[in-house]
């Protein structure tokens, strides 16, 4: 890659980059609309009663918010059948799980809800040293009703509905984000959820990646994240 790039002198180099920095900034004021579109879109309330197990035995999707108005959850792929989490959701997971804090101090809870069984949970939480909290949707319709999980015969058919079109999935689960927000009286909406490349954007690394002269270097491959290992299994 080096042996092809332009070598330039520090004054071009100057100007090629204000050039860039222009598009730059259009693309932060677009951005910024963006983001207040998606803070403009329409609510649905949620009626559904579902219950979660977790480290304070059973909980409701009100109780998760833990005293708190806003709720984002992370849609990890854990099957029950599993026997640890997606090696991709968890290279996600290593960049929230300590920005968590900081959520709490602007009114917003984060969590994670798996398929997999509490106690399989727990066992791999412990493993990778995270500390959110993670729960257990495997009793409820949850995971189902926000469209990343999928039964047997939708993926026979290959009519799963996943980010917001039905296609085959594949897999049983699916990776997302859902946004939630509680009013004063205890409402809960559902005010936001998105999938796929749609979480792109959350995830630390690959911002930090996309500035350097390589970027991701994922093409070429079916599997672009063919190299995201568990970050206790990198060197193995």
């Amino acid at each position: 890659m080096s042996e092809n790039h332009k070598i330039v002198s520090q004054s071009e180099w100057m100007e090629a980059r204000k050039d860039l920095l222009a598009k730059e900034k259009e693309f932060t004021i677009l951005r910024d609309q963006l983001n207040q579109e998606r803070r403009d879109l329409p609510w649905v309330q949620v009626n559904k009663e579902y219950v979660f197990d977790g480290s304070d035995g059973k909980q409701t999707l009100s109780e998760l918010f833990d005293g708190r108005s806003q709720l984002i959850i992370y849609h990890f792929m854990f099957g029950p059948s599993w026997d640890a989490g997606c090696p991709s959701c968890s290279f996600w997971a290593d960049n929230f799980n300590k920005i968590i804090i900081h959520l709490n101090q602007r009114d917003v809870t984060m969590i994670a809800v798996s398929r997999a069984p509490y106690n399989k949970i727990a066992a791999y939480r412990k493993r990778m040293g995270w500390d959110f909290n993670w729960v257990s949707s495997y009793d409820s319709d949850f995971n189902f009703d926000f469209h990343v999980s999928f039964t047997q015969e939708e993926l026979a058919k290959k009519e799963a509905f996943y980010n917001y079109v039905a296609q085959d999935t594949g897999v049983s689960e699916k990776e997302g984000v859902s946004v939630f927000f509680k009013n004063p009286i205890g409402h809960i909406f559902h005010t936001y959820s998105t999938y796929a490349r749609g979480i792109d954007m959350l995830n630390v690394t690959y911002n930090y990646l996309d500035l350097v002269p390589k970027g991701r270097d994922e093409g070429g491959h079916e599997f672009l994240q063919y190299w995201v290992r568990r970050h206790d299994e990198y060197g193995k």
